[in-house]
């Protein structure tokens, strides 16, 4: 199944979901259409095992990552570390890029999408609060909720923009962040 969803990926990056075939996907896999059947029925159910492994593997990561010792280091260095962590994901994973924010792939995307930045966004403000254990976790969960917007809204520049640019937008994107936070959460 894994290799499937390996190959889906590539595919998806390729072409994009609409144009996916279970064909195009079972050849990637070097396999047989029949082979892949056994596995999953339909190129609906190729995404749903996608979104299940984009979703799961973030959910489990971010709830690691976010930890008390990450919540305290100084915010230039957390700034730095999670976008460059997200950046390296969505270089290494094109296909969730193209899932999550660039395809027409229906309700269901948009659904797990949606849960998977709620979720995000909670464990930021949980951080936040760590940092700053007076300022109410309503008030964490709103900046939390806009700094990610923030995310959202640069990644699909730096995805579409030559290397060189791309790099600029990420350190702006970090700036911008820093200049967002440091007044509430910085030292």
């Amino acid at each position: 199944m894994a290799e499937i969803l390996d190959a889906a990926e590539l595919v998806i990056t390729e072409v994009g979901y609409a144009e996916m075939t279970t064909n195009a996907v079972a050849a990637k896999a070097g396999m047989s259409p029949g082979s892949l059947y056994q596995y999953f029925r339909s190129k609906d159910e190729i995404l749903d095992g996608l979104l299940t492994r984009f979703t799961d593997d973030r959910r489990r990561y971010w709830d690691d990552w976010l930890t008390d010792d990450r919540a305290r280091m100084p915010l230039p260095q957390f700034v730095d570390q999670v976008i460059d962590e997200v950046t390296a994901f969505k270089g290494d994973h094109p296909a969730y890029w193209t899932l999550l924010h660039g395809s027409t792939t229906g309700d269901r995307l948009t659904t797990a999408s949606e849960q998977l930045h709620s979720h995000i966004a909670e464990g930021f403000a949980v951080a936040l609060a760590r940092r700053a254990p007076d300022l109410p976790i309503e008030r964490c969960r709103v900046v939390a909720t806009l700094a990610l917007a923030m995310v959202k809204a640069v990644m699909p520049l730096a995805a579409a923009a030559p290397a060189a640019l791309a790099s600029e937008l990420i350190i702006e994107l970090k700036v911008m962040l820093l200049g967002y936070l440091t007044p509430t959460f910085g030292d």
